[in-house]
């Protein structure tokens, strides 16, 4: 198993880490990891809008897509420090139909403690970089709500740029919620065509 230990970042990155997230580990999700990767994402769907699900799914049902994307294998990260579950992200197909498989959409969420202290631009990054060496090359962030400023800004730190914004299309907590689209290439991108 690759580990990735994180106590610098890339110089050609703007990123301050501040000193008590400035030591974790970014490796690959196990399934011993889904307990805590299920209560951040449980958090999320109940108090946020990132995510447009309104009933938190049980830790069966992130198994399930948990191996799911293993099969497949799309990268699953968790970050990490002592053992403790800071953070995860994944990608997954973009789209169902085959002329979409080299493009993938990704997901990133950090336990509440663990946000705005800059793991989220690291996890995020070695995941572009993972999705890189797997040969796809677009990538695709489906934000949800454009009042989530620190995920766009993440995003954009990261090489994304903003592709539109589908307004009024999720309705949660009482109001309705737009999804901001960003996109980076990966690698080559569309400049050539792909090795199958």
């Amino acid at each position: 198993m690759q580990r990735l230990r994180v106590t610098r970042h890339d110089p050609g990155t703007p990123l301050l880490i501040p000193s008590d997230m400035s030591n974790f580990d970014i490796r690959p999700a196990t399934e011993s990891d889904l307990p805590a990767v299920t209560a951040i994402y449980d958090h999320a769907v109940r108090t946020g809008t990132a995510t447009f699900e309104i009933d938190p799914p049980d830790i069966a049902e992130m198994t399930q897509r948990f191996q799911r994307l293993y099969e497949d294998r799309f990268p699953y990260l968790v970050a990490a420090r002592d053992r403790t579950v800071l953070g995860y992200a994944y990608a997954g197909p973009y789209r169902p139909r085959p002329a979409y498989r080299f493009t993938v959409e990704n997901s990133v969420y950090f336990a509440p403690d663990a946000q705005r202290q800059g793991a989220g631009i690291v996890l995020l990054n070695e995941l572009i970089a993972q999705c890189t060496q797997r040969g796809f090359r677009q990538m695709i962030a489906v934000i949800g709500d454009s009042a989530n400023a620190g995920s766009i800004a993440v995003h954009k730190r990261a090489g994304f740029e903003l592709i539109g914004v589908q307004r009024d299309v999720g309705f949660k907590f009482g109001r309705w919620l737009d999804t901001v689209m960003m996109q980076r290439a990966l690698g080559n991108g569309g400049a050539m065509a792909p090795i199958e």
